[in-house]
């Protein structure tokens, strides 16, 4: 497959950006809607089904149903009760009036997907917040359904879920369904701004780009009485790599992205460094990466990760142009250019001046603004080629071999095989040993290709 050499970019220039919802931020309303023609019958409104009923599930059903224009939440799916149960209980509390999930439509299991969507479809919007492992079925199930389709991060955890969004993404245009990615700081308007002047040559060239998400350990949720293998795995989805595609790419996705935005282009390899010094928790979790990218005119983005206790923390990018710097990205929300490298005060000639919107309701508006308006909305490369850099990195931290992005692109290495047709009670792709502690790889021996 063909390296790009330049990212696909979703959300354009803010000069673009205004162009394209015909500048209607500046008539927002305090409720948070992008002024939209008046569909207010009955007959227009759009039906929602939310697979994936945990916190990020249920804050982008809030999202969707805030947007201008009659919606409604008609379905709910995930493989747990306890989280459908809380997640319906919470939207009643908050929107009641938008929902019409009655026991019937409310889905358990692991086929509960194909039920929630073939209930809206054709038509409906599906919004996907299941752990990344199941993104690309269900992407693929809702384009076969008619569906408009809203995919949290990330979008898949291999190369071969990555191959399936991008065809899943083709295919979305030939239905003229719209497609929308959980990578919100592309609508970020201070980010959006920064990364235009970036663009303009305010720093001069982009030399290096730094990504990190430095914080406390993730968490570890032992195994419930009762409970399958596999549905303890699942319900502690950030601890296996199966199913999120290890902290590196889950966690660092948003300013992994953010870094290839501003430089516009996608790396073309990556060496790294990773593993385990102080964790613990018997699960499969790296503590610690170091990711060196290299981009197609030679420079380079470091990437940096770490969830330990008692540590330096920060969470955002750092750009180093010929003339000047930022501080930008997913964690920063005030950004700031500067000339020169010294980023103090005095220096600082840039920065937001206004009051930006919710990025997350942002993303949400655009999409049903552009069905509404039937205007084009697809971000499924760009969303699973940030995806790509994400597993690009781990496969070259988990290996500890150069990888580079056709090798990862190709690859046919699948985390857990054969996914499309589990049941709660089938084995778990990886198995604890007799100490229960599961495989952890190790740079030099795990291969990735």
């Amino acid at each position: 497959m063909k390296t790009p050499g330049k990212s696909r970019k979703a959300s354009s220039s803010r000069r673009d950006f205004l162009k394209t919802t015909s500048g209607t931020l500046a008539g927002l309303s305090l409720a948070g809607g992008i002024a939209r023609p008046a569909y207010t019958a009955e007959e227009n409104t759009i039906k929602v089904a939310l697979i994936g009923c945990g916190g990020r599930g249920t804050g982008a059903a809030v999202n969707a149903l805030s947007t201008q224009g009659p919606t409604q939440l008609f379905a709910m799916a995930d493989v747990f009760a306890d989280r459908l149960d809380n997640s319906h209980g919470s939207l009643a509390r908050q929107l009641a009036a938008k929902m019409d999930v009655p026991p019937e439509r409310r889905f358990l299991g692991m086929d509960a997907f194909r039920k929630a969507t073939d209930a809206v479809a054709p038509g409906g919007v599906v919004l996907l917040a299941t752990p990344p492992a199941f993104r690309p079925q269900h992407v693929e199930y809702a384009v076969e359904k008619g569906c408009h389709v809203f995919m949290e991060k990330s979008m898949a955890v291999d190369a071969p879920g990555v191959r399936r969004i991008l065809k899943a993404g083709e295919e979305a245009k030939k239905k003229n369904l719209k497609i929308a990615g959980g990578l919100m700081s592309r609508h970020y308007q201070p980010l959006e701004e920064a990364v235009e002047h970036i663009h303009e040559g305010i720093i001069g060239k982009v030399i290096t780009a730094w990504a990190y998400r430095e914080h406390g350990p993730v968490g570890f949720g032992r195994r419930r009485e009762g409970e399958s293998e596999l549905a303890h795995q699942i319900r502690n989805y950030s601890c296996f790599t199966w199913v999120n595609g290890s902290f590196l790419l889950d966690w660092l996705i948003h300013n992994l992205d953010v870094c290839c935005w501003v430089k516009d282009a996608w790396p073309v390899s990556a060496q790294a460094q990773g593993g385990r010094q102080v964790r613990t928790e018997p699960d499969q979790l790296f503590d610690h990466y170091a990711v060196e990218y290299s981009f197609p005119d030679g420079t380079r983005l470091f990437a940096q990760g770490r969830h330990m206790n008692n540590c330096w923390g920060f969470f955002g990018d750092i750009i180093h142009g010929a003339t000047g710097s930022a501080v930008l990205g997913e964690g920063i929300p005030h950004p700031r250019i500067f000339k020169g490298h010294d980023q103090t005060s005095e220096n600082v000639i840039w920065r937001f001046d206004g009051t930006p919107r919710n990025q997350y309701q942002v993303e949400h508006d655009l999409l049903f603004q552009a069905i509404r308006e039937d205007k084009p909305h697809n971000e499924a490369e760009r969303c699973a080629y940030a995806t790509l850099t994400g597993i690009l990195g781990r496969m070259a931290s988990e290996s500890g071999q150069l990888i580079t992005w056709e090798q990862a692109l190709s690859s046919k290495l699948e985390l857990a095989p054969g996914l499309d047709d589990y049941a709660l009670d089938s084995e778990a792709p990886v198995k604890p040993d007799a100490e229960g502690r599961y495989p952890i790889a190790m740079p030099g021996v795990t291969k990735v290709l």
